[in-house]
């Protein structure tokens, strides 16, 4: 009996406890308006920075794409010339082979090109949003300490 009684005198010892420290909490854990626009301002260059990394991804896609195309492209006129040097083609059809593949391996290199831009691209957003993450971090730790 009077461990059911300990039991209740301690529970209620507890409610009563936070009951009364509530106030104060709820004081403490109080946000002002230039914090909760601070905090608001923070959240959306974090969507912003991850909107910037969606982006980024799709162009790198679409660029290494390119390149894969422009590598397929690269194949089948070199292909081609091998035949016409086979066959026997006129000198023109060579040289406009030739001049084909020229232009492949200048498409290859502004791709490779493009690509590496977008990939640095794509680090420096990153390294943003984990600064707007951290910065985000700071600030609501600052507003529910204030």
């Amino acid at each position: 009996m009077n461990h059911h009684k300990t039991a209740f005198a301690t529970g209620f010892l507890a409610v009563s406890l936070m009951l009364s420290g509530s106030p104060l909490f709820a004081e403490e854990g109080r946000i002002s308006p230039a914090e909760r626009a601070e905090l608001h301002h923070d959240r959306g260059e974090i969507r912003s920075d991850r909107r910037d990394i969606r982006q980024d991804r799709r162009e790198i896609h679409a660029d290494r794409k390119e390149l894969q195309n422009d590598r397929k492209e690269l194949v089948s006129d070199r292909q081609e010339l091998r035949r016409d040097l086979k066959s026997g083609a006129s000198k023109a059809e060579i040289v406009q082979d030739r001049k084909e593949i020229r232009q492949d391996r200048k498409e290859i290199a502004g791709d490779k090109v493009d690509l590496a831009k977008d990939v640095r691209g794509i680090r420096g957003d990153r390294r943003d949003l984990r600064g707007d993450r951290r910065d985000f971090r700071r600030d609501a730790k600052d507003a529910l300490k204030n």
